[in-house]
């Protein structure tokens, strides 16, 4: 009898036992994915400066990046067309709201794409108590990792870092907790 090599044994069998395709790399590859997914939970806590920018609010005035120092920041990128960008801008204005006096502020960035009447009707008839930015070029969601996808939302720092990103809506506990932490930050 010839031993088994892996070309004549069938697909369905090679599976099943121990071997390079097998069960027994099963832990190897399950410790991968741990690190794997340990490194791109390192990658969205990293810090980095938030990119230069000027953006233009809805009432013609203008705000840079600097501007924003000092000051724990959420920066959204939206769009009046995404249902979760609409869903989550209650748990956008109740942030706003909680942590406003404490040195905390948002800044809503519709995408280019929106038309500006949509924004200002969003805006208004939903009393959005902070401020709401058009990006009418696209410059500014290029600038900031090249945008494309909302919501996608930056945290930053009162140095100006971008402390956590988040691409759809965020876990408003969790988002809650790392605010107290950054105010909390001399």
């Amino acid at each position: 009898m010839t031993p088994e090599t892996p070309s004549s044994v069938p697909p369905s069998t090679a599976a099943a036992r121990p071997g390079p395709a097998g069960p027994a790399r099963w832990p190897r590859r399950l410790a991968l994915g741990a690190l794997c997914a340990a490194a791109l939970q390192l990658a969205a806590c990293s810090q980095s400066a938030a990119p230069t920018s000027t953006f233009v609010l809805l009432d013609g005035s203008q705000q840079t990046t600097q501007d924003l120092r000092g000051k724990v920041v959420l920066v959204n990128f939206w769009a009046t067309s995404c249902t979760t960008c609409v869903a989550e801008m209650p748990g956008l204005v109740e942030t706003h709201q909680k942590f406003h006096t404490r040195g905390y502020d948002t800044l809503a960035v519709a995408m280019s794409y929106d038309p500006p009447s949509y924004v200002v009707n969003f805006a208004e008839t939903r009393k959005l108590p902070f401020k709401v930015a058009i990006d009418n070029t696209g410059a500014v969601a290029k600038a900031w990792g090249d945008v494309r996808i909302t919501p996608t939302t930056y945290l930053l720092n009162k140095r100006g870092d971008i402390v956590k990103t988040y691409v759809g809506a965020p876990d408003f506990t969790q988002l809650h907790q790392l605010i107290e932490k950054l105010l909390a930050e001399s």
